[in-house]
């Protein structure tokens, strides 16, 4: 038995020995690492970037912040008892959707996504909605756990909703996560009727976020000439977030440090690679709700399919103004339209001067050649321009060479410098159609008049516009893709400028199209400036001004 207790006893030794070694030759983890902290919880085991993290290192009081909805902005309620009660209208309204470009859509309350509903887990809703469409129609509560009589599916679970009539919904909220409402009439949906529905959780989500943003994914099919959606056409040529195309897109604000949460909602028809650059983020919810934290995956792009939601989070730790846009090369354009080749060049244009000014063999002629190319980048030394008025002249018709017949593929007819096919016949065509509309001289409103002038159209910015294109273009099959999309627009910067865009690049928004918009992660000097902007600029239904009463204090949540 001592033999047998002095063994243990000196097995034991050693071992202990071995282990104050160990410790001693290998240094303490450092654990205000983030990399050993998600490591040492049992969470993403690879080597993580800043952004990448599932560990909060501050601390201080903590809360649930709002969401904010950029171009939309929260449905205010009242309380009725311990009830909150929402008056939601369905209406056919206008809605700017970028510079100039105003169509008409179905919506709630006057905006094209609905606002955003926010409630807390355990609270009592009811939702009093109102029908001003010229039809009926009802409201889907899109993943809500409820009575099946409030599901918003007409002639099963309700009677439609005729136009003038309302219908109240009620719900007790058990759920926590990003939701949507929307129309349960398909076609309703595609001309704009949806809208977020954050059900904040009783307990704080961990780790704590900063700033909490939500973003719809929309299109449109709009006709040349039209103001109206074609909702039923599958060639979408208008890309927006939260209802707004880009450069018109307002930018997500935060600052260097923020843990970031950013919540997709898709109810159009496309589904959508959603992409944020200089950060990784986890993907850590659904439109079923929080996911478990170890389940948790990472990357920098996630795919939001049709009728789902997609939330992100990451550490905004790298400074600059980030894009965040669909990554499908259509959904990053405005306003296409089929119309491919050198036809669609006009004297003047950057890359080309297709109608006229090239040679009939595809090579471009120096400015001034041509009777009616400018003499220079200024607008007054535009032939037939006169913004003021737009005057426009009619060609001569013995002075303009004929389209080349390559850009046409229409034979000799094209050939000839008067034949049907020339500059000279389609120029004064529609010069002659432009004047019987008008009386010589085009009518603008004064927006459009504003609007105009806010275009960057000076001698540098279209000589920039020039330098960016080969000088042969015209040679190269199928440029210009698309008339209205060959490359960069034109300088809007001063038709959106807004708060936000305080400190962008110069001529950033011949850059930025369709669903397309920035994550500002800003230094906190240069956060506070922007942050002040915003709030001076003192807006109606601001959806950022529940972000200035947070600048003030140290809460998170």
């Amino acid at each position: 038995m001592a033999n047998r207790r002095s063994f243990l006893q000196s097995a034991l030794g050693v071992g202990a020995g071995l282990f104050a070694s160990r410790a001693a030759a290998e240094p303490e983890p450092r654990f205000n690492r983030p990399i050993t902290q998600v490591a040492d919880r049992g969470g993403y085991l690879g080597d993580s970037s800043g952004s990448l993290s599932k560990i909060d290192t501050r601390s201080g009081p903590v809360r649930t912040i709002p969401v904010v909805t950029t171009d939309v902005g929260d449905l205010p309620y009242e309380l009725d008892g311990d009830v909150k009660v929402f008056r939601l209208t369905a209406q056919v309204f206008k809605r700017q959707i970028a510079p100039d470009k105003t169509i008409d859509v179905w919506g709630f309350n006057g905006s094209a996504p609905g606002p955003t509903i926010q409630v807390t887990q355990g609270d009592r809703v009811r939702v009093i909605f109102r029908n001003e469409l010229p039809e009926p129609s009802s409201i889907h509560w899109h993943g809500f756990e409820d009575q099946i009589g409030f599901d918003g599916m007409p002639g099963i679970s309700q009677q439609p909703i005729l136009p003038g009539q309302s219908f109240t919904y009620e719900f007790t909220i058990r759920q926590e996560g990003t939701f949507f409402y929307h129309s349960h009439m398909a076609m309703q949906e595609m001309a704009g009727m949806l809208g977020g529905f954050i059900m904040h959780p009783n307990v704080p989500y961990r780790p704590h976020c900063d700033k909490d943003f939500l973003i719809h994914l929309q299109e449109y099919a709009i006709l040349p000439n039209s103001t109206v959606p074609n909702t039923m056409m599958m060639e979408f040529n208008w890309l927006l977030l939260n209802g707004k195309a880009g450069p018109a897109t307002t930018p997500l604000i935060v600052r260097q440090g923020d843990r970031v949460r950013v919540r997709f909602v898709n109810l159009g028809m496309d589904h959508h690679p959603m992409h944020i650059h200089g950060h990784t983020f986890y993907v850590t919810g659904t439109e079923g709700g929080r996911i478990p934290e170890t389940a948790w995956w990472p990357g920098n792009t996630v795919l939001v399919g049709v009728a789902q939601a997609r939330d992100v989070e990451f550490i905004a730790d790298n400074p600059g103004d980030w894009m965040l846009h669909c990554h499908l090369p259509h959904h990053m354009m405005n306003q296409m339209a089929s119309q491919v080749g050198p036809m669609t060049r006009m004297a003047g244009f950057p890359a080309g001067v297709g109608l006229r000014g090239d040679d009939s063999n595809g090579r471009l002629n120096p400015p001034g050649k041509n009777d009616d190319s400018m003499q220079s980048m200024k607008m007054s030394d535009m032939p037939g321009m006169d913004m003021n008025g737009m005057q426009m002249e009619a060609p001569k018709a013995s002075t303009y060479p004929a389209i080349p017949s390559a850009a046409l593929g229409a034979g000799r007819q094209a050939t000839a410098s008067d034949g049907p096919l020339a500059n000279t016949q389609l120029d004064a065509g529609m010069i002659g159609m432009m004047r019987e509309r008008s009386g010589d001289q085009l009518r603008l409103s004064d927006l459009q008049k504003r609007n105009l002038d806010a275009f960057d159209m000076g001698e540098e910015s279209m000589a920039a516009q020039m330098r960016e294109t080969s000088p042969n273009a015209n040679n190269v099959p199928n440029f210009p893709q698309d008339a209205y999309m060959e490359g960069p627009m034109m300088n809007m910067d001063r038709l959106v400028a807004k708060p936000e865009n305080l400190g962008l690049r110069a001529n950033w928004s011949r850059f930025m199209q369709g669903m397309m918009t920035f994550v500002r992660v800003l230094p906190p000097e240069q956060y506070d400036r922007v942050v002040t902007a915003m709030r001076e600029a003192n807006r109606d239904g601001d959806p950022y001004s529940s972000l200035y009463s947070a600048s003030r204090g140290n809460t998170r949540g």
